[in-house]
């Protein structure tokens, strides 16, 4: 069975004494700092000379620069994954190094001296601050990469509750095991998922529906997001009771109308290729081409005419449109 840790499963303590540098100042790294901080730690904050350095002094950090993270007992790696090889930064036997995320570790391109644990929370950063001053915390994929010391479960433990990681529970994965499900999500899953929407806008836009009325159904009117939040928090079967009968007679007799489409074969190649490295190796080469593809393919699907187009539809439908009643 998978082990699941919560607060009570760490100890503050293991990491007493210690010196914690975060390396990184924008989503993941500001919240991190401040939690971190919050829960009794001085923390170096380590960053380029730039808007992220002026952010961390206006929340009352002196940050210093990238290689002074190389002196600290505990440091947290909190910048994009293909900047993260090239750090200045070097580890000593009885350090603690820490990532959000199990792709350097996992394709082996980062490896570190020392101890080596995974805390990624299943949040996005800011949101990471936010759940901490509510006390709710959040889920996180918390593992043991390399034990130099024997210390090294304590320590990632403690510092996975120190920025609220352990409240709603931290699942112990591999960096394997959280990078093949994080990419799979973006890679093998989302395009399913923009591919049905997609067909499902053609069929209605055939069928003389409004545009303006598949959007809203599909997102601007946030009840997705919101039976989403019941199924969060109280489960399936309890959300399925706010539906109608004829709604619930309709999902369930048509639940099998697509059991003849073959996603796996496509979804298994997609995992496949993350799992043996090719997609790493792929990343690789984009990221030191300066990202070509990145940038056009960002630029056709999510550019400023699509930006435009959603900013003006907002005008006239759903929370933001002129007229709406302010919300909160």
């Amino acid at each position: 069975m998978t082990t699941i840790y919560h607060d009570a499963d760490a100890d503050l303590s293991a990491l007493e004494g210690a010196t914690v540098a975060v390396v990184g100042y924008g989503n993941q790294g500001r919240s991190w700092a401040l939690n971190l901080r919050d829960s009794g730690f001085a923390v170096q904050v380590c960053v380029r000379n730039d808007a992220s350095r002026a952010q961390a002094e206006a929340d009352g950090f002196e940050p210093g620069e990238l290689a002074d993270a190389s002196d600290a007992d505990v440091v947290c790696i909190l910048i994009p994954d293909d900047a993260i090889p090239s750090l200045p930064i070097t580890r000593p036997d009885d350090g603690l190094t820490i990532v959000a995320s199990g792709y350097t570790l996992a394709f082996e391109r980062f490896v570190p001296a020392g101890d080596v644990g995974m805390v990624a929370p299943r949040m996005l950063g800011p949101l990471v601050r936010e759940c901490f001053l509510e006390g709710t915390g959040f889920i996180t994929a918390v593992g043991v990469h390399h034990d130099e010391t024997g210390r090294a479960k304590a320590r990632t433990l403690a510092l996975a509750k120190a920025i609220g990681g352990l409240m709603q529970g931290g699942i112990e994965m591999s960096p394997m095991q959280e990078a093949v499900l994080d990419l799979a999500v973006e890679q093998a899953l989302a395009p399913a998922l923009t591919m049905v929407n997609g067909m499902f806008t053609r069929v209605m836009l055939e069928h003389g529906i409004p545009l303006e009325a598949v959007i809203a159904e599909l997102s601007l009117s946030g009840e997705n997001e919101r039976t989403m939040g019941i199924i969060r928090r109280h489960g399936y079967a309890h959300q399925f009771e706010f539906h109608s009968p004829t709604s619930q007679y309709g999902q369930v007799v048509r639940r099998g109308a697509y059991d003849d489409v073959d996603f796996g074969e496509t979804m298994r190649r997609l995992v496949d290729d993350i799992a043996s490295g090719r997609f790493a190796d792929e990343w690789d080469a984009e990221r030191d081409a300066g990202f070509p593809n990145l940038i056009r393919l960002r630029e056709q699907f999510a550019g400023p005419h699509v930006a435009a187009f959603e900013a003006e539809l907002r005008t006239r439908l759903g929370e933001g449109a002129i007229g709406a009643p302010p919300v909160g």
